[in-house]
């Protein structure tokens, strides 16, 4: 008799536990496959440092393969599931396509950039869900800032160095707080004509930052922020995004190059074209995490709709720490449904919340204990340590190296402008010309305008294609070449020669 087939979707934070879980509890009675575009989990919540350049990119990352032993990993982006088939169709790296059959499935797509309907905004922002799009920002301000100190005009150089991002939530919080360091860092290195300094600017339609936390964290969040310099301004958002900066809804024009779409997100778009009972495009399941009427079919973290029975009518939030526990519990239905173990319903107890401002600032409340400055950042810290199922020794390694040494602001030009774009259902996958996305690069060789209507290459070299590297240059022949050249000419006719007679012979 053949082993069950567990098919997992998604290798975030429900789908990387539920595949770990499931590993161990199934131990070889069970064929477990994990499909994901990436070969790695990202840690989230440490990604505002790599945008800082505090921790290097692969420090947040967890190679799937090297620490899932026992589950075969397939890569590629599902396209679509055939529920009565029980099939899973996907679309690997290099354009194949591909069918995973199942016994099981676990759906656990997470979720993607949430879009609202501003003018411009898809053209004009970039989003912050994925390691691209840290890698972008991470290069996309240090460029700005170094354009800002060469330049002449004081008009443009306010524009380069305003950044300007949108939603108070915790990725956008911890955005504007590490920014404004690294800008300032910067600074003090390279400083800007007439003493200017970076502007930061965090908006939210929201009364307060941090709206989805206890006051009194939001409360200590938004003091620190102010005493750095950001422009906290609550009750006020995006109007209209253009080329030359934001239109706010207050009615003020702010000159900038840099957007930031930090106002949520919205579940994968997987779940919607199942075409079965949904709750704000998340997908309903019981409190066991399954599917009413599928036996068959789970799902976890951003993707599900998962009954609070801690507040009966309402549904858990779209956390990571959700998403971490879910994985967990998902995964011993899973295996129960197979004849291992028992079903449990999903309960959860709030331990408190961590957000990390930067240097040695941060808010948590652990236990309910609300904490601010020094030891909020030693709590903030050891719980990403503690949490993070691997490079627990690299991070805490960069945070050392962090502390004694200069933070290294350059620019690697990894992640291009247009591959990286904000309406897309895949964040964590840079978009490639002529990839199987379709995707491609811009046309023309045209620089980008600056706001006076000038030819500015810098405003975006992402958009300005590379020329070819010149051929060899000829240098003019002397007598003493051309009587070599004629010698070579000569020696070149009698082996000719030779050989055309060898052959004939």
């Amino acid at each position: 008799m053949s082993r069950p087939r567990i098919v997992i979707v998604g290798a975030g934070f429900a789908g990387y536990r539920a595949a770990r879980t499931l590993s161990r509890l199934t131990r070889h009675q069970a064929d477990i496959t994990l499909l994901n575009p990436t070969d790695y989990f990202l840690y989230l919540p440490l990604l505002p440092q790599v945008a800082a350049g505090i921790l290097e990119p692969r420090r947040v990352t967890v190679s799937l393969s090297g620490t899932l032993p026992h589950v075969r990993l397939v890569l590629g982006e599902a396209d679509g599931i055939d529920l009565d088939g029980r099939t899973v169709r996907y679309t690997g790296p290099e354009g194949e396509g591909g069918t995973l059959s199942y016994d099981r499935l676990v759906l656990a797509a997470g979720s993607v950039n949430k879009l609202l309907p501003i003018p411009g905004v898809a053209e004009h922002a970039h989003g912050f869900r994925s390691l691209p799009e840290a890698l972008y920002l991470r290069d996309h301000v240090t460029r700005q800032m170094e354009l800002a100190a060469a330049g002449d005009d004081p008009a443009r150089c306010q524009a380069r160095c305003t950044f300007v991002v949108v939603g108070a939530g915790y990725t956008g919080t911890e955005v504007a707080a590490h920014g404004q360091l690294f800008t300032d860092a910067q600074v003090r290195k390279h400083p800007l004509r007439g003493g200017m300094r970076p502007r930061w600017m965090l908006l939210d339609i929201a009364d307060r930052v941090l709206p989805e936390l206890d006051e009194r964290l939001a409360r200590t969040a938004d003091e620190v922020l102010r005493q750095r310099g950001v422009d906290v301004r609550m009750g006020t958002s995006v109007k209209e995004a253009t080329h030359d900066g934001v239109l706010l809804t207050d009615g003020e024009f702010v000159p900038t190059r840099s957007l930031v779409w930090c106002v949520g997100v919205r579940p994968d778009p997987l779940a919607a074209a199942l075409e079965l009972p949904l709750e704000r495009g998340r997908l309903l399941v019981d409190p066991h995490l399954q599917v009413p009427g599928r036996a068959d079919l789970f799902a976890a973290g951003d993707a599900a709709a998962v009954p609070d029975l801690e507040k009966p009518g309402s549904y858990t939030p779209m956390t990571a720490q959700h998403a971490w526990r879910q994985g967990r519990t998902v995964a011993h239905n899973v295996a129960a449904s197979l004849g291992l173990g028992e079903r449990r319903a999903y309960r959860h107890r709030d331990l408190g919340f961590v957000v990390d401002l930067g240097g040695v600032k941060a808010a948590a409340n652990p236990l309910g204990v609300n904490l601010s400055g020094v030891a909020a950042g030693a709590v903030t810290r050891g719980y990403h340590l503690a949490a993070m199922p691997g490079n627990r020794v690299r991070v805490a390694a960069d945070w050392v190296l962090d502390a004694v040494l200069p933070r290294q602001a350059v620019q690697l030009g990894l992640v291009r402008s247009w591959s990286v774009p904000l309406d897309t259902a895949s964040p964590e996958l840079v978009r490639m010309p002529g990839g199987p996305d379709g995707a491609k690069a811009p046309e023309g060789d045209e620089p980008a305008k600056d706001a006076s209507g000038e030819s500015d290459p810098m405003r975006d070299p992402d958009a300005v294609r590379h020329p070819e590297p010149p051929g060899p240059v000829k240098r003019p022949e002397g007598p003493e070449q051309r009587e070599e050249k004629a010698q070579h000419r000569k020696k070149s006719t009698a082996s000719t020669s030779r050989k055309g007679t060898h052959e004939h012979r």
